[in-house]
């Protein structure tokens, strides 16, 4: 069993593809920023709970569709009735994209990517220390 084997680590490695699946569809949003009717889009949110319980049921996702797994993980954020609260306005055309938003997203994606990528570094650094002979 490989140390990266461990659920921890397939649990923060989960976390990290689902960051650079997010950027993803931030720059999607942001580059359709000005196209008529386009609504923008966002990933589920992340659980680690889930990420862990996946791992150790053991059970194989089946997909029966290539519309499945995209589809089943994308949700519209806002719509033409946006919440007041917010501050933002819809744009004439019916888009839903407000770069600052978008940009605010895009920076709070980057730096939990940072965050869980240092993590995984330092858990696989505590463990190289604990098997060194030095340790």
């Amino acid at each position: 069993m490989s140390i990266s084997d461990l659920p921890l680590f397939q649990a923060l490695k989960s976390k990290m593809q689902w960051h650079q699946s997010r950027q993803g569809v931030l720059a999607e949003n942001v580059a359709n920023s000005d196209t008529p009717g386009f609504r923008g889009k966002d990933l589920e949110d992340f659980s680690f709970d889930k990420a862990l319980a996946a791992r150790t049921v053991g059970l194989a996702t089946a997909r029966t569709s290539s519309a499945h797994i995209v589809g089943s993980m994308m949700r519209e954020t806002g719509g033409v009735e946006r919440d007041a609260a917010s501050g933002f306005e819809i744009t004439p055309d019916g888009n839903t994209v407000v770069l600052e938003e978008q940009m605010m997203k895009v920076t709070a994606n980057q730096m939990d990517y940072q965050t869980v990528a240092s993590l995984y570094q330092k858990g696989l650094g505590l463990i190289r220390t604990a098997l060194s002979r030095n340790g």
